[in-house]
């Protein structure tokens, strides 16, 4: 939600953020994965089988994104920020709760393939807010206690994630350089996450991304544009 419209403000055009973007999310969710083995979450049995419907619907997503204007692509941007504030104020995650296990990663039957189906094409296409979307899914196929669900999320938006950069890099919608030095602080912040339970602070920190995400929303939609130039002439 930060990440994604800051390269577009500093100057990328929004397809070449998107995929640059990835680069980043990438790194963020080895170190996650990494981060919860060492504290003994192993979330390779039950997210492998989510990797194929994810996976498939990634390489969809990314393919469509790469073709889309940057001015659309922008718009949809701000659009999808303004309601990832909105799912952050409702605090989706009071609802994932559920008994601590890790043997009700749901199978793969319809219903579960094509709900995974589409979240990967939408993490493929977009990424932000792909976790909400995920661990929904999760909430509606199966009854896993969060911290696991957790760590498989981190596994699946890995695999897909690695698809989904491959194809923006393809399309030449990458700059690494860019993209290497946002995935040092995302690293630290996932493997910080995944091994810490953060406690204090969560109130500030939850103002503090809406109030960024709904600045970057208006900037992307071409509100705050349209005010200065009215202020200014």
């Amino acid at each position: 939600m930060l990440t994604l419209p800051l390269l577009i403000i500093v100057g990328l055009p929004a397809t070449v953020a998107n995929g640059t973007n990835r680069v980043a999310i990438l790194i963020q969710n080895v170190s996650g994965v990494i981060g919860f083995r060492s504290r003994g979450v192993n979330p390779w049995r039950g997210g492998l089988r989510l990797c194929l419907p994810t996976c498939l619907g990634a390489v969809l997503g990314a393919f469509g994104a790469t073709k889309v204007d940057d001015l659309i692509l922008e718009r949809i941007f701000g659009v999808v920020l303004i309601v990832m504030c909105g799912l952050i104020l409702v605090k989706p995650s009071r609802f994932m709760g559920g008994e601590a296990s890790t043997d009700a990663v749901p199978g793969l039957d319809r219903r579960t393939f094509v709900i995974f189906f589409v979240v990967g094409l939408w993490g493929g296409f977009a990424q932000v807010g792909v976790g909400f979307l995920f661990l929904g899914g999760l909430m509606l196929c199966s009854n896993l206690d969060l911290v696991y669900a957790n760590a498989v999320k981190i596994l699946v938006i890995l695999a897909f994630t690695i698809l989904s950069f491959l194809i923006f890099f393809a399309s030449n919608q990458v700059a690494l350089l860019p993209g290497l030095v946002m995935a040092v602080g995302n690293a630290a912040g996932a493997w910080t996450a995944s091994v810490m339970s953060v406690k204090k602070g969560a109130a500030w920190v939850r103002s503090f991304l809406i109030a960024a995400a709904l600045l970057a929303a208006l900037k992307l939609l071409g509100v705050l544009d349209a005010l200065w130039n009215l202020v200014a002439g």
